[in-house]
């Protein structure tokens, strides 16, 4: 956790721009609640121009430089909320897609190919996963009342590693604009919200990895790296 790296004035300007997006572009990549509120979005980094930039610089971009060297980049952008008419809960999983140009080659890399939002996506090898980073930002204050997430310590290595057991999950509970850095093989689940709740809860979902290069000839659907 990393409760320093995002400030007040950041969280609600990204807020801002997010809520902005939504409002002008109802698009097949948002799913929206019954009253609107729009609990997940895809390829927002399409959407929204300053999340292009807004961890270049600064403390944010120090840390992922010191985690996934210098030649690092953006790769891919989600948003999730837990709006009070529209909760959700997702089981255990570790986190294996990732979006890419195209995905016509066999390869022992990628498989079970997929197309969401109008992206193509693949699952990764444990060789490209291990090689990423995941910027969880918490744009609200997260509690056991709004649909926290926990993790498995230790079960980051690989896919079949289980870590210290289901039985010691953490739960995650963020102030509004901590940080959770996370690899994608980290094993998690997200429990629904409590009934009557008034809480949202959302989140910017960052996805890092520490080149452009992927094998066989394969690419990311898009890699935003530093602009120096």
């Amino acid at each position: 956790m990393l409760p320093d790296l995002a400030e007040a004035a950041l969280i609600n300007e990204l807020i801002h721009e997010c809520e902005a997006a939504f409002q002008v572009e109802r698009l097949d990549s948002f799913a929206s609640s019954s009253r609107g509120h729009v609990y997940a979005a895809r390829n927002l980094v399409d959407h929204v121009p300053m999340l292009r930039t807004f961890w270049q610089g600064g403390v944010i971009e120090s840390f992922l430089t010191e985690h996934l060297g210098e030649r690092f980049g953006l790769v891919r952008i989600l948003y999730f909320d837990k709006p009070p008419d529209r909760t959700w809960a997702l089981g255990w999983h570790k986190d294996t897609a990732i979006a890419v140009a195209s995905h016509g080659v066999e390869s022992r890399h990628f498989s079970r190919p997929t197309v969401k939002a109008g992206t193509p996506h693949v699952i990764a090898s444990d060789p490209i996963l291990q090689n990423m980073l995941t910027l969880r930002i918490h744009l609200d204050k997260v509690t056991r009342e709004n649909g926290p997430l926990r993790v498995i310590p230790q079960s980051h290595e690989h896919r079949e590693c289980e870590g210290l057991g289901i039985e010691n999950s953490q739960m995650i509970l963020a102030e509004r604009g901590e940080i959770l850095a996370m690899r994608p093989l980290l094993s998690h689940c997200s429990g629904a919200s409590e009934p009557h709740t008034t809480r949202h809860r959302r989140i910017l979902h960052l996805e890092f990895a520490s080149s452009e290069q992927l094998p066989d000839n394969y690419q990311w659907h898009q890699f935003i790296s530093i602009q120096r």
